[in-house]
Formats: structure tokens, sequence, C-alpha cells
């Protein structure tokens, strides 16, 4: 049995609400076991034998777009993988300030070469940075203007980039690793 973390795009954003209860009752309906959920953002455990991660991926979005009536992208890593991120420590050389949030893009494809081949990559105004990238991550800091976080780092992917991504603060995927491996 392995132990994944699925990470929800666009889970309590945009108007769509979804309680936790109900998304671990999805997920329990998929036939997944030990179901948990680690706050509102998206965030779910779950232990299968199954060994078809695609496989995993397409029949969880399925179940999610029958049961909440729109698509959600699910991005699967082991715990391993997360913890492998986070042991990168993709953020050592940036400056702490009050004015930046670190995160992690999940990613269901690899970036493109020349996305890679170009960081670090910035925003033309200058509200974000892409720091670094693996094959299925990158790594962003996240600027705060007039107390808010503006711009959109996926923007730097071409729009031949046929994948999804979803955010979390670096701090916060720690906790969600290490909640993860409290069950």
């Amino acid at each position: 049995m392995e132990t994944y973390i699925a990470f929800l795009r666009a889970i309590n954003v945009g108007g769509r609400t979804v309680k936790m209860d109900r998304l671990r009752e999805l997920f329990t309906g998929l036939g997944l076991e030990g179901v948990r959920t680690y706050i509102q953002s998206g965030n779910v455990f779950f232990r299968t034998a199954e060994a078809d991660r695609a496989a995993l991926t397409a029949r969880i979005e399925a179940g999610l777009e029958d049961g909440l009536g729109y698509p959600v992208p699910v991005l699967l890593r082991t715990v391993e993988e997360v913890e492998a991120l986070l042991a990168l420590e993709p953020f050592a050389a940036v400056e702490p300030a009050e004015d930046k949030r670190l995160c992690v893009l999940f990613l269901s494809e690899p970036l493109p070469e020349e996305v890679l081949a170009a960081l670090p990559v910035a925003s033309p105004k200058g509200d974000w940075e892409m720091v670094g990238a693996t094959a299925d991550a990158a790594f962003v800091v996240m600027y705060v203007r007039n107390g808010r976080l503006n711009g959109n780092p996926a923007t730097a992917f071409p729009k031949s980039y046929r994948g999804h991504a979803t955010s979390r603060f670096f701090h916060t995927t720690g906790k969600i690793v290490a909640a993860a491996r409290k069950g």
C-alpha cells in the first residue's frame, strides 16, 4: 500500500466551495483507504495498492467531476516524493522578508526546456520570481504588494504547456507531509 497526497487544483477558490467531509466521502467512494484531508485547500491523503498513477489520477478526476459537477485537476505525489522536494531546500538562497511568500507549484507535466533554460525568471511586474524547478515542481517566490499576492507564475509557461499546476506555500507543504505521516 502506497500513501499518496492528492493536491487538488481550484478547491475552495473562485466561488466553488467544497467541504472536506464531502471530499473524504468522494475519495472513500472510489475505494481508497485511510482517506484524510488537511486544511481547506484541497489536500487529501489516502492509501492504495493501485500502481498505475496515471490511471489512478484519471479515476480520481472522473470521480470528483461526477461528484462535484466540474473538473478538478489532481496532482498525486507520494509522501516520499514531497519530502524529497522539501529536502532540496530550493529557497536556501532567498533572503527572508515580510513581503515574500515561498511557493511550490506541483506540476502534472514537466516544464518545457525553454522555461527550464530561462530560470530564474521573473514576472514583468515584479510580483513573482520562479527560482528553480524539478521535473514535477517549480519553486516560486511571490511578492506581497499592497497587502496582497498578485500575479500568476503559470504565465511563465508557454501556451503550448498542456499540464496543470497547483501551488502551496512551502512551509504549508512541510506541514502537509507531517500530517500525512501521522496517519
